[in-house]
């Protein structure tokens, strides 16, 4: 009964965290965006996520301002077996800065993108609100400029992703990985 009442406790958690107003960082420069970032942290508790935790490791994201504002997302992580697993993006910009809104064809799901804090030469955490099938889910991560993050933005990811609603058992701070190759 106790494990019952905690998992709805959690889901209702998530479900409020899903729908609570967070708001992306003052003053957002899209060109300080740009560059290569290591995705250090990881955070949501979605399904799929507590099945593939202990597989995880760091992985790459290039960020790339188009002409119009928007902003090309390209990712890359290398895996166990040598190969490269890569994923592209077109966010589009909306009326508020740091908000960006994407479709993914891979997952079939609509996010809602937010550069929530943001050092543009050391970090930035992201908060995305992935809809599928009118089931909203959480995901943070956390983007380094460096493959480590300091225990510092360690911290400071965990306690944003706990206020957010992610169970402390699917905050994760990535093993460091060699890099794929240039696409």
């Amino acid at each position: 009964m106790r494990n019952t009442l905690l998992r709805m406790l959690a889901a209702l958690m998530c479900s409020l965290a899903a729908c609570a107003d967070v708001t992306p960082v003052t003053d957002f420069d899209l060109e300080k965006m740009a560059g290569k970032w290591y995705i250090t942290g990881f955070a949501t508790n979605a399904q799929w996520f507590v099945n593939h935790k202990a597989g995880m490791k760091v992985g790459t994201a290039m960020l790339v301002p188009t002409a119009g504002g928007d902003l090309d997302l390209s990712y890359a992580n290398l895996n166990a077996d040598g190969t490269c697993w890569r994923m592209t993006h077109l966010a589009k910009k909306t009326d508020t800065p740091g908000r960006f809104t994407f479709h993914s064809q891979v997952w079939n799901n609509d996010n809602d993108m937010r550069i929530v804090d943001v050092l543009y030469d050391e970090y930035a955490v992201v908060h995305t609100i992935k809809t599928k099938d009118g089931v909203s889910e959480v995901l943070n991560k956390l983007y380094s400029r460096t493959p480590e993050a300091s225990v510092t933005l360690q911290q400071k990811f965990t306690q944003f992703s706990l206020e957010t609603g992610i169970l402390p058992d699917n905050i994760v701070i990535l093993p460091k990985n060699a890099e794929c190759p240039e696409a």
